[in-house]
């Protein structure tokens, strides 16, 4: 099926990982559904695609985060009425700190799940039907190098991450018969916004454009093929 006549989703695409995908998709000439919490941030990514890629981008401003907006969302997709290439749950929120300096009511917990697990687990439960009906399909998830191997000042930020493995492995057992491939991709240390501020040079990290072509290259497998997990470090390791 031709690139033009099918839909991506990406949450999450305003900024960083998500945006990168957004314009890599754009650029292979699928039509592209993201949103963002903020309407203003969907406005931005917008405001600096080329001309050529507005009447492929649906965008829609919801938080994620509560699963009523994940359901609007997934509406607003299956409103377009294109056959679902792939699903990318990028959408997430990233809090260091330590456990034991939490909130007592467990608040913090609460939040990394609603924005890193359950923001994942609601669109793709809610898209999840329209993917078993076509028989095809390829859902990712964007974990972290964290959802491998725990570290100081990762708090409910790591709990969350090793969660999110955990559910796109159990996806990929359920719909691996189906015809729908599953991919965690485990990025490092990013240049997103999240590292404002440290006072590390660019050089160090991963680009966002590195992420979003691994991913792409892993999507353009054929039907036979899965990459189940995709490691990407920087390549002198991790920060921590």
């Amino acid at each position: 099926m031709d690139s033009s006549s099918q839909l991506v989703v990406v949450t999450g695409g305003s900024q960083g990982i998500g945006r990168a995908l957004v314009e890599r998709f754009l650029q292979a000439g699928y039509h592209v559904a993201t949103c963002a919490r903020s309407a203003e941030g969907m406005a931005q990514l917008r405001g600096t695609l080329p001309e050529a890629a507005h009447t492929r981008l649906h965008t829609l401003a919801a938080d994620l985060g509560q699963w009523a907006e994940c359901q609007r969302f997934a509406a607003f997709v299956k409103d377009l009425g294109f056959p679902l290439a792939s699903l990318l749950n990028n959408a997430g929120a990233f809090m260091p700190g330590r456990l034991q300096d939490e909130p007592a009511d467990g608040s913090r917990l609460r939040d990394m799940l609603s924005a890193n697990l359950l923001s994942a687990y609601d669109v793709t439960r809610a898209l999840l039907p329209t993917f078993l009906t076509q028989k095809t399909g390829h859902i990712f998830t964007i974990c972290s190098t964290a959802s491998l191997m725990a570290y100081p000042n990762g708090g409910s930020y790591g709990i969350a991450k090793f969660a999110l493995l955990g559910f796109t492995k159990t996806l990929r057992e359920e719909l691996k018969s189906q015809g729908i491939r599953v991919t965690a991709v485990l990025p490092g240390a990013t240049l997103t916004r999240s590292w404002d501020g440290v006072g590390v040079e660019p050089e160090r990290f991963i680009r966002c454009e590195d992420v979003a072509e691994a991913v792409f290259s892993a999507f353009s497998l054929s039907p036979q093929a899965v990459v189940e997990e995709l490691i990407i470090r920087p390549q002198l390791g991790d920060l921590l």
